[in-house]
């Protein structure tokens, strides 16, 4: 098994967050898997997502706090999670394409 971690921060002016609510803004999922998303590019290279066949929202982040995500490589799973302080904020699983599972892993696509 191999992993990695990453750090992120959205800032209260992102373009999402207006209507993600008005007057309480809180980081819309979409916004948390595509930081995941590009952690694991940045990681793996390139575009290696094929699919998220398990995502769970947990507990919201707000804008500008700081966020963890823990990415453990295992077969052709990237499993993730996202947290705050120590509080888990999303976890998932996203399935990776078969060669990028085979760079990182040097076992042959299934």
């Amino acid at each position: 098994m191999v992993s990695t971690r990453a750090e992120f921060v959205i800032p209260p002016e992102h373009p999402a967050l207006p209507g993600h609510f008005p007057g309480r803004p809180v980081v819309p999922g979409v916004v948390l898997l595509d930081e995941v998303r590009a952690a694991a590019a940045a990681w793996l290279g390139a575009a290696p997502l094929a699919a998220m066949p398990q995502v769970k929202f947990v507990a919201p982040l707000l804008p500008g706090q700081r966020a963890e995500i823990g990415l453990k490589l295992v077969d052709r799973s990237l499993r993730f999670a996202v947290s705050h302080a120590g509080q888990a904020l999303a976890t998932g699983i996203m399935t990776l394409a078969a060669t990028c599972a085979t760079e990182h892993t040097g076992e042959a696509p299934r």
